[in-house]
């Protein structure tokens, strides 16, 4: 948990969303009551949005259409209004993970994006080269979609094998 700490640290995160559908991990230090009180002690708040949490029926490019998907990135953008936030899923890489869709959704209502890859790295968002409507209308998106570079919404994964 320290490395996950330092990375927040590092970047000034003030607010973590848990954008994990199921907040559970098999390093319980990431379970989401445990993972809640630990940011807390320091200073950082922690909300879980399950609105926007993966493994959908029909896939998650089709929940982007939905009214839950909406609310839930009106939260995010409400909490990022005025904290320093970061996303967070259990996936590692973001290009694997349902972040990079939400990642896409607000960098085309004009948030800047980040993915944090530990305290000294991370990557501006840059977004599909099509537009959100036709992205959703693509069944599968290709490699060439996505333009990812090397400030705003964070994303970071709590796949860090460290301990507390």
């Amino acid at each position: 948990m320290r490395e996950f700490l330092h990375v927040l640290r590092a970047y000034q995160i003030e607010h973590v969303v848990d954008i994990r559908r199921f907040p559970t991990s098999r390093y319980t230090h990431f379970n989401r009551e445990q993972l809640k009180n630990c940011l807390e002690q320091h200073g950082i708040e922690y909300h879980h949005l399950a609105r926007l949490g993966g493994y959908r029926d029909g896939g998650y490019r089709r929940h982007m259409s939905s009214t839950e998907f909406e609310q839930g990135l009106r939260c995010l953008e409400a909490y990022a209004a005025s904290k320093r936030v970061a996303i967070m899923c259990a996936e590692l890489l973001y290009t694997k993970c349902h972040r990079r869709f939400i990642a896409d959704a607000l960098h085309e209502r004009g948030h800047t994006v980040i993915h944090i890859i530990d305290d000294t790295r991370s990557d501006e968002h840059k977004g599909a080269d099509r537009t959100l409507d036709e992205f959703l209308g693509d069944d599968e998106p290709s490699e060439s979609d996505y333009n990812y570079g090397g400030s705003g919404v964070y994303t970071l994964d709590s796949q860090r094998r460290d301990f507390p």
